[in-house]
Formats: C-alpha cells, structure tokens, sequence
C-alpha cells in the first residue's frame, strides 16, 4: 500500500512553524498539518485501519483523522514531503500483517534444568535458616 493510491484523500493545512528561521517564522506559514480520514478511506483495508489506528496513537483524533505535523524545514514544499513522508511510513507499518505466534511446549530438558536450578535455590533458602538458628 502507497501513499500514491490515497493521495487524493489527504488534505492539507498550512500554518506558522515555530523555531529557528527568524521574522520569515513571524510571516510565512511553512507548517504543514497533513490530515488523513483513516477510519472512513476506502483506500485501506479493515485489518490495515486498524493497525494504523494502533499506530497512530494520540495523532488520531476522535473521529478517526490522522493528524501529522511537520515543521522540521524551513520551507512549506520540504515540510509537505515529510509528512508525506511520514505518512507512506506509518501505512507501510500498518500494511505488515504480524506474525501468528505458535505455541510451543517446553522440552523435558528445559523442565529438568529448571526444577534442577529451583531445587539448588531451595536448599541456598535452607541452608540460610539452618544457620540462622545456631546463632539464636
């Protein structure tokens, strides 16, 4: 899944960066806020909605709109290809399925050793009170 097939779905708003860039901050609006309707696009799948909504964590609004701020450059046209950047990013994470845990038993080895390192620990716990009561 490419930004390419949603492109027509993103909306754009420009506003003032804060930060480094002098009175051209005070002037010219170079932030970009990119906004993404993840919940109703019909470019995306369900399953991949609804990773990207895990994904997008506090950037989702309370009616599904992927909100990106970008304000790294100092011009409006760098800042735009960032968030679209980010954007193609998040959807490409969203698109991986993950992968489907089997579940495995413990090998009789693995039980052994492990009641082998329990018993060892048991009798250090013993021989601590063993002692303790000489000296009472």
């Amino acid at each position: 899944m490419t930004i390419k097939n949603i492109e027509r779905e993103l909306q754009f708003d420009y506003i003032r960066a804060s930060g480094p860039g002098g009175q051209n901050v005070n002037k010219v609006a170079t932030a970009v806020q990119l906004r993404f309707d993840v919940v109703n696009s019909p470019s995306l799948t369900v399953d991949v909605k609804a990773r990207l909504v895990k994904l997008a964590g506090k950037r989702l609004s309370d009616s599904g709109v992927l909100i990106i701020e970008a304000n790294r450059f100092r011009t409006q046209e760098k800042n735009r290809e960032d968030a679209i950047e980010r954007l193609n990013e998040l959807v490409g994470k969203a698109s991986e399925k993950p992968k489907l845990r089997h579940k495995t038993k413990p090998t009789k080895a693995s039980k052994e050793e492990r009641l082998k390192e329990k018993k060892k620990r048991g009798e250090i716990k013993k021989n601590r009170r063993s002692s303790k009561s000489i000296f009472e």
